[in-house]
């Protein structure tokens, strides 16, 4: 077995207004996937084509020796996820060479926001650092990944939210992050409204504006509002979320996600009395 194809023992358990997603044992994690079938995703093209070709050696190598063959190469989930995380990395390292330095919060953050296994750190610095030294804008990784998804896809958001995650390490998210992000979210298809509200997401559920966070305004009616989180609940459950593409691995920003709806909808529903 590759040491990457790690056997995924997680469980992350909802509240009741949110349901179970369940790993089974034995499912290939996305680092699995990418190690043990970089080089039949050749066909993505484009700068996250040639990123993913910085691994390619790793990987035939480590193919060779394990006799493992890439799974399912035409698989257009597999591809998603393989795309999503890519594009991730390659985001994160041009917002930031856009910051100017990298700190070691940032860095730790990017750990946590990938849950990357000890044994592929030194792989996901590679593709960092290529990167960071690629000439292709970050708008060229943007463009290729929104292609492959519908615009303002909620997939598409949970690496927004990834983002401000990585930006806001440091305690402080620099304008220079925040333009950077608000760019990526405009070629996603979010509009200005959208990226308020993402932006106000992650602000965190105590200072935020629990209207912002919705998306919704303060004039709309108890049902309205009521109505517009259940389908932000439906449309971020991490379940779909993964079915979608979103690697498994990426679930525990979902979960965060789910929670600050969570607790937006509840300080609405508290200063409203609603039932």
């Amino acid at each position: 077995m590759l040491p990457a194809t790690l056997a995924i023992h997680h469980l992350a358990r909802y509240g009741s207004r949110q349901g179970n997603i369940h790993v089974f044992p034995g499912q290939m994690s996305i680092w699995g996937k990418i190690i043990g079938g970089a080089a039949g995703f050749f066909a993505l093209g484009g700068p996250l084509g040639a990123l993913l070709g910085a691994l390619a050696g790793h990987a035939i190598d480590k193919s060779l020796e394990e006799d493992v063959l890439p799974a399912a190469h035409d698989d257009r989930r597999a591809t998603r996820e393989i795309a999503f995380t890519i594009a991730v990395i390659a985001l994160g390292a041009k917002m930031a060479k856009a910051d100017g330095t990298v700190t070691r919060s940032e860095v730790a953050a990017f750990k946590q926001v990938f849950q990357v296994p000890p044994e592929e750190l030194a792989n996901v610095a590679r593709v960092f650092d290529q990167a960071k030294r690629d000439v292709a804008g970050f708008d060229a990784y943007a463009r290729q990944l929104a292609s492959m998804f519908n615009e303002r896809h909620p997939v598409l958001e949970e690496l927004i939210d990834g983002l401000f995650h990585i930006a806001r390490a440091d305690g402080e998210v620099h304008e220079s992050e925040i333009a950077f992000i608000g760019e990526v979210a405009r070629i996603f298809g979010f509009s200005d409204a959208d990226f308020a509200r993402l932006r106000e997401v992650n602000v965190g559920p105590d200072q935020a504006d629990p209207y912002t966070v919705l998306g919704v305004r303060r004039e709309q009616t108890d049902e309205e509002i009521k109505a517009e989180w259940r389908r932000l609940m439906r449309e971020n459950h991490p379940d779909k979320l993964v079915a979608q593409g979103l690697p498994t691995e990426f679930v525990a920003l979902a979960n965060e996600k789910v929670a600050t709806l969570n607790a937006a909808y509840d300080r609405i529903a508290k200063e409203r009395g609603i039932k």
